[in-house]
């Protein structure tokens, strides 16, 4: 059986030889890069399965390498690991296409739970159709691949995140969602901090629709959400 081919990003070289050696102990195959404008070249060489990036390199960034590989890659689980704790950090790192994030300092048990939630998503999402990788939403077009709202002439460019929650809500329209469902799909878990961080990309969805009184994003208090397509 293959091994999990991990793309480990960090400058910290101490913590970095720790966290390489304690996860090929797990089992994983672990490539680690410290330069952040060397990581695409690494990316697109080994192209691995999940990648965990710090936030605070040298040369490039996470979240500039994140929207990089979103660019050539849609799926890939990216999980950040840093020591900002500002919300507006918080948002920036989903908004850029990560799937999670770990704050420093940080255990192998949380950050391995995270890595196996990461790949479980991933390997459960079902992949669109032909027919339903574009669908028609009242006034807009939704197409999943390129992440892209379209009503008229004018196209919006979602961000990774902000893609997978409208597709969850619309492959499940006119049901309730449960809440925490959604969080454990899209986040790993229902933590206080990502359901925090949903508030706020409902909130970004709801005004993205705002202009088609036939759709909405109704709260269930105390259950979840309801995706409502007249």
């Amino acid at each position: 059986m293959s091994k999990t081919k991990i793309l480990y990003v960090e400058d910290e070289m101490f913590l970095g030889k720790i966290v390489k050696e304690s996860l090929e102990s797990r089992g994983f195959d672990v490539v680690m890069e410290s330069d952040g404008a060397e990581v695409m070249q690494t990316f697109k060489r080994i192209n691995p399965e999940v990648c965990v990036l710090d936030v605070m390199l040298p040369n490039k960034d996470g979240f500039t390498i994140a929207e990089e590989i979103r660019a050539i890659d849609e799926k890939v689980p990216i999980i950040f690991l840093t020591a900002k704790t500002q919300t507006d950090d918080l948002v920036k790192g989903f908004s850029t296409g990560g799937n999670d994030y770990i704050r420093k300092p940080f255990s192998m048990e949380e950050l391995i739970v995270r890595i196996d939630n990461a790949l479980r998503y991933r390997h459960n999402s079902r992949p669109a159709s032909a027919p339903q990788d574009e669908v028609k939403m009242g006034k807009f077009v939704f197409h999943f691949t390129r992440q892209t709202l379209l009503a008229g002439k004018e196209e919006r460019k979602l961000s990774f995140r902000e893609s997978e929650l409208l597709k969850l809500l619309y492959e499940n329209r006119d049901k309730i969602i449960d809440r925490k469902d959604i969080l454990t799909l899209l986040w790993g878990n229902d933590s206080f901090f990502n359901s925090r961080n949903l508030d706020v990309y409902i909130a970004k969805l709801r005004g993205y629709l705002k202009d088609d009184d036939s759709l909405a994003i109704i709260t269930i208090k105390g259950i979840g959400y309801r995706f409502i397509t007249a």
